[in-house]
């Protein structure tokens, strides 16, 4: 069997599971909130309310409910074979249970960068409510828009991978949501620490954080440096996807 036919299969899983409707939760919740607030403010004469809108909305949104909604994707996906022992009928095919790991940690994928299609949909359709509503005439930045929510899916891989890696490891599904609850609850003070660098579960809501204090600072740029982020984001990276993939169906097989 292809990677391919087995990228196909496990789309098929989940097609039938309630993953979809899940996604659209989050970004509901943070936009309709964000912008209602926000909105309130607004004059005719407002300047940069894009900007602004996006980032009351993506603050809370990068920090917890992003994350949080990662996590129980992750115990969806996994959940479909855990049930009924499905985990050992699929090792017993002639497949291999690091591609199946990896074909898994593809459709989660898949449904992070979906979510943020959903952010950034939901976000534009409000956005687009408030400036009329106030009479602002600012043009929607787009290419704004999509390189944040760009930046928020890429700064998510190092977490999402490690969202995976500790739901692979943990037998109980309750110890691995607990576990990355507990781990992503500190990430805003972790996030305002030297130690943000190797705490994948604030890499997003830090890249807001840059973003919240260009918006409000002028004269001084805190941009999200690529270096050293870069090579330790990979890094861990790396190592939690080996891990993840190494250790799948591991206990299983006992």
């Amino acid at each position: 069997m292809s990677f391919f036919e087995l990228l196909k299969i496990e789309f098929m899983k989940v097609k039938r599971g309630k993953i979809v409707p899940l996604i659209f939760i989050a970004p509901l919740l943070v936009v309709a909130s964000g912008v209602a607030n926000l909105s309130s403010y607004f004059t005719p004469d407002y300047t940069n309310a894009w900007a602004a809108m996006f980032i009351q909305s993506a603050l809370v949104y990068a920090y917890y409910l992003l994350p949080f909604s990662m996590i129980v994707v992750c115990v969806m996906i996994a959940g479909r074979e855990t049930g009924n022992n499905g985990i050992l009928k699929m090792l017993a095919l002639p497949v291999s249970r690091y591609a199946l790991s990896v074909a898994k940690f593809c459709v989660l994928l898949v449904f992070l960068a979906l979510e943020m299609v959903v952010f950034l949909a939901v976000f534009v359709i409000a956005g687009l409510i408030a400036t009329s509503n106030a009479g602002i005439t600012e043009t929607l930045p787009f290419l704004y828009l999509l390189k944040w929510c760009a930046g928020l899916f890429l700064t998510m891989l190092p977490c999402v991978a490690t969202m995976w890696a500790i739901t692979v490891l943990f037998d109980k599904p309750l110890l691995s949501v607990g576990f990355n609850l507990f781990l992503v609850i500190p990430g805003v003070l972790v996030a305002n620490t030297p130690l943000w660098i190797a705490y994948p579960y604030c890499y997003s809501g830090y890249l807001v954080t840059c973003s919240l204090h260009d918006f409000t600072t002028t004269g001084i740029s805190t941009g999200f440096d690529i270096f050293p982020f870069l090579p330790c984001a990979a890094l861990i990276f790396a190592l939690v996807f080996f891990a993840a993939v190494i250790r799948f169906g591991k206990k299983e097989m006992r």
